[in-house]
């Protein structure tokens, strides 16, 4: 199939485009006249955005060579130019800190957020020289506040907000706009895909809180129970992705679910135990 260039000559590289937010938005920003270029991690998945229409360069995060090569790809296509680049691609290592080894925090941190620093410092100077540019990074409420058995992913969130922080306000002056979305529960794999990590890192059985995971984390992640209370579509984060990289003025944050917006109060309104007492129960 013939990739969708789009009409516009706006260029957006997105990563982690196989499934939920990032598929969606390859596909809802191509709808939209942009030159999309949905990396994946896998050659299969590339291949798959590739049937569909899309440009798919490789790209791993935790993968310095793909991100090099991956990049180098997106900028020959478009003869040097890249209107905004989506950090999107993660996972997640579910399971108490007390369980999680150092090598699990080490993974997931090249994943969620070295890859992304990585990429990003490769494409600011692309965007410096043309002088203009959006940079996007897809956080979560986890970004905001932290949630029980998630502490290896709230850490990289936490991270990720820190570090796009601070480059915003680094980057003020030069055309280059930064923006985070913080989702909450959106339609993904995420945890399907955690499971994985999390039977190669936790030794569950041997926890002092063995009990803990077989009658709470176990039945989260293998059992099949529908979507989350307040879970949206992928389309609500390209929602918030189309204004990111289309309005003349970007908001600095998107808040997506009504979690997000619920906690993103919470946090600036309630004493610290209280908040805690709040999400210990969630």
């Amino acid at each position: 199939m013939t990739p969708k260039t789009g009409g516009t000559g706006r260029a957006i590289l997105i990563t982690g485009c196989s499934s939920g937010i990032g598929y969606d938005a390859a596909h809802g920003l191509a709808a939209r006249g942009w030159r999309v270029f949905a990396s994946c991690r896998k050659p299969e998945d590339c291949d798959r955005m590739h049937a569909e229409g899309l440009e798919s360069p490789l790209i791993d995060y935790a993968d310095t060579a793909s991100i090099e090569a991956g990049l180098a790809e997106v900028l020959e296509a478009t003869g040097g130019r890249l209107d905004a680049l989506f950090n999107n691609g993660a996972h997640a290592c579910p399971g108490l800190v007390e369980d999680l080894p150092t090598g699990a925090l080490r993974e997931i941190f090249e994943a969620n957020l070295f890859g992304w620093h990585e990429l990003t410092r490769r494409v600011i100077p692309v965007m410096r020289a043309q002088g203009h540019g959006r940079i996007v990074q897809c956080s979560s409420v986890l970004g905001l506040v932290t949630l029980p058995w998630r502490g290896a992913y709230n850490a990289t969130k936490f991270a990720v907000e820190g570090l796009t922080d601070t480059m915003r306000i680094e980057l003020r002056g030069t055309g280059i706009e930064i923006c985070l979305i913080e989702p909450g529960p959106v339609t993904s794999r995420i945890r399907q895909n955690s499971i994985p990590h999390f039977e190669r890192w936790i030794d569950w059985e041997n926890s002092a809180r063995e009990a803990d995971y077989r009658a709470g984390l176990q039945k989260r992640l293998y059992a099949a129970s529908g979507p989350d209370r307040f879970e949206l579509p992928a389309s609500a984060v390209t929602a918030k992705l189309v204004h990111a990289v289309e309005a003349r003025r970007p908001r600095a944050r998107y808040y997506v679910t009504l979690p997000t917006h619920v906690m993103g109060l919470a946090r600036r309104i309630l004493p610290t135990r209280a908040l805690d007492w709040i999400l210990s129960r969630a």
